[in-house]
């Protein structure tokens, strides 16, 4: 399986809370919309707590700030991920989400890339 990793910013305009609310509420639905176009075998939201939660983690270990959400996106192959987006179809439905992704993503803060999971246990 081949995954797109997303760590996620808000636009400072936007609470923690709004921008999950829209992220859950309105952007899920709308990749859903497109996953036979983009070929998405699995997505998944991880939604981050209260920054209180984890700051004294983070101060133990001198980590930078928490990222508001992280999105994970699955695909059976690379052949299978490629003609995604080599297609009109899928390059169309990529076009709306990076349109939508721009309402609520501060998308210069937030890193992405593919990868492969190496499973250590399961």
């Amino acid at each position: 399986m081949i995954k797109l990793t997303f760590c996620l910013m808000r636009l400072p305009n936007l609470t923690r809370e709004q921008f999950q609310d829209y992220w859950l509420n309105k952007h899920a639905p709308l990749v859903a919309s497109h996953r036979a176009a983009l070929r998405i075998a699995r997505y998944v939201q991880l939604h981050s707590a209260d920054p209180a939660v984890s700051a004294d983690l983070r101060a133990s270990r001198g980590g930078p700030k928490q990222y508001d959400g992280v999105a994970q996106l699955w695909w059976r192959s690379w052949d299978d991920l490629g003609a995604a987006l080599e297609s009109p179809e899928g390059r169309a439905a990529g076009a709306v989400l990076l349109e939508d992704e721009q309402r609520f993503i501060d998308l210069l803060r937030s890193p992405l890339w593919f990868g492969e999971d190496k499973v250590i246990f399961d």
